[in-house]
């Protein structure tokens, strides 16, 4: 079901992650940013579409996580954008003749059969510094950033004020830095660092993961989201209300996360303290 969340953008939510696929209207069609996961939630969200006489005029993955590249067939043949990084990235993995083993090995075992791969990663790149999205409708910012993933992006709708966080700014989930780079907790607060610099223009936040914030919202899960990242930077626990007893969404996972987050980090530490 597309749900408003602001004049002119829209979310379709899936079950099982709470991913938010994002609708933005255009002159000519529909700007669609991360749609997902299952094939009968995107099948769903394209009637959805469709039914609101609504076609997609392009797409976006603010990342090239799995569930961030998907895409289905009833959404059509519209180019689907990405950053310069995170295409390049896509492309390596699907010039390997075993692509499809290596993604389903990170696949939610109980939805895996469910999950279509045969659009999977179609990402067409930007050019490095594109400062935003081409196409037929409102302006639309592209905030990179190194945080999360590498290519990572979020997006900011400018009229009327709609941030697309990506991974990042969730109310269920606490941050993932990507372990695999060499400063992962520098380039998460990096990736906080700007975007807090335009939240002062942030109506409306949309996480990857999780609910729609409002006014002000945006702001105080940058500082939920810094909080962690630099308790984990101090070798301190984060007392985090998304991995505490009170925590609505992952009390069975999450602080196995965190743990694992913490060991990771635990092993890379110089004598000073502080992670490679």
């Amino acid at each position: 079901m597309l749900t408003q969340v602001a004049e002119g953008v829209l979310v379709h939510q899936s079950e099982l992650i709470r991913n938010n696929a994002v609708v933005i209207d255009g002159s000519t069609g529909v700007l669609l940013v991360d749609p997902g996961i299952r094939d009968a939630e995107m099948a769903c969200l394209a009637g959805d579409l469709r039914a609101s006489g609504r076609s997609v005029a392009a797409g976006f993955s603010t990342h090239p996580d799995w569930d961030h590249v998907l895409w289905h067939t009833g959404l059509g043949t519209a180019p689907r954008y990405g950053t310069a990084r995170c295409a390049e990235f896509m492309h390596d993995l699907l010039s390997d003749a075993d692509w499809k083993a290596r993604v389903a090995e990170g696949l939610p075992p109980e939805i895996a059969d469910e999950i279509p791969l045969d659009l999977f990663g179609l990402i067409t790149g930007l050019p490095a510094g594109t400062a935003r999205i081409p196409w037929d409708g409102p302006a639309v910012r592209i905030i990179e950033h190194p945080a999360h993933a590498q290519g990572h992006a979020a997006l900011l709708v400018e009229e009327p004020g709609v941030l697309v966080a990506g991974d990042m700014l969730s109310d269920i989930l606490m941050p993932f830095p990507d372990l695999d780079t060499a400063r992962p907790l520098e380039d998460y607060l990096e990736g906080l660092r700007l975007l807090e610099a335009v939240a002062g223009d942030v109506a409306v936040v949309i996480p990857g993961h999780g609910s729609v914030g409002g006014a002000g919202e945006a702001r105080r899960r940058i500082d939920l989201d810094r909080t962690y990242v630099e308790a984990l930077r101090d070798g301190r626990a984060p007392a985090d209300p998304r991995i505490g007893p009170s925590a609505t969404y992952g009390r069975e996972w999450l602080p196995g996360v965190y743990e694992w987050q913490r060991r990771q980090l635990a092993g890379r530490r110089k004598p000073g303290g502080t992670p490679f």
